[in-house]
């Protein structure tokens, strides 16, 4: 089937944004607790890090590969934590049970200061703040060559505005309509994301595939009659392309992704 809407995840699918997120994560932690070890990293990274230097960082790889566990930014919260308190995450079981350790107060604290910290940053120092984040060019390329064939949307827990400014920088901007960007206020889960854009959009959920990192998402879009795809180049690893190969998941990488119902 040849999609007529496709909607895509932004942080790990179009952008490689992971240092952003890892360095405004930590900067909300030591904000919050600044007496903390987590506190202390990012104090070692200096008021304005580079890509390069943030990624050198001890505590990155093991937070990026904690990424696929949570969905929005007090996630990144509840893994720092983990760091803190020397809890191991190995799956999400784990990773769900100590999540459950915080209550709703701890989690929204983190939420806001997360998006207070980003704008900040990315207000103060436009230019450092854009240079953390990457796009993956030859996705871009793809959605270039297929603008006016495929209807494009987002869903992502990103916030609109970091969004619209990584868009206009990526060169992308004019590929999507402003109403088929949902944000991190469209819901807590890509469902809800992906029932708006359906029927914002007009295309029936059948006519539609969608595009991310996070095997968790692509459960919970699929029970609506969507096409979903795991991005390989994305945060995710082998356990979790495995593991969407199991549940009956297209797993693509940027070179045949054009392939995956676009075409």
């Amino acid at each position: 089937m040849t999609a007529r809407l496709l909607a895509l995840d932004f942080d790990g699918v179009i952008s490689d944004s992971a240092a952003e997120a890892f360095l405004v994560a930590l900067r909300t932690f030591a904000a919050l607790w600044p007496g903390s070890g987590v506190a202390k990293q990012a104090r070692s990274l200096g008021e304005l890090p580079t890509r390069a230097e943030v990624r050198s960082s001890p505590l990155y790889l093991p937070f990026v590969t904690r990424m696929p566990l949570g969905n929005r930014a007090e996630d990144f919260g509840v893994v720092l934590d983990a760091f803190e308190a020397a809890v191991a995450l190995p799956d999400q079981p784990a990773y769900d049970a100590f999540r459950d350790t915080h209550d709703e107060v701890w989690l929204q604290a983190f939420h806001r200061r997360f998006y207070h910290e980003r704008e900040e940053l990315s207000s103060r120092h436009p230019k450092a703040w854009l240079d953390l984040m990457a796009p993956y060019a030859p996705l871009l390329e793809v959605l270039r060559r297929r603008a006016g064939k495929v209807t494009l949307a987002l869903a992502t827990a990103r916030d609109r505005r970091s969004v619209k400014l990584l868009l206009d920088a990526y060169g992308i901007a004019d590929l999507v309509e402003d109403a088929l960007l949902l944000d991190k206020e469209a819901g807590r889960s890509k469902r809800a994301h992906l029932r708006a854009l359906t029927a914002r959009s007009g295309i029936a959920a059948c006519d539609s595939r969608f595009l991310d990192d996070k095997l968790s998402h692509l459960e919970s879009v699929a029970e609506l009659g969507v096409g979903c795809a795991l991005a390989a180049w994305g945060y995710n690893g082998e356990r979790e392309q495995r593991q969407a190969r199991q549940r009956g998941f297209r797993v693509c990488s940027l070179a045949d992704v054009e392939a995956w119902g676009i075409d």
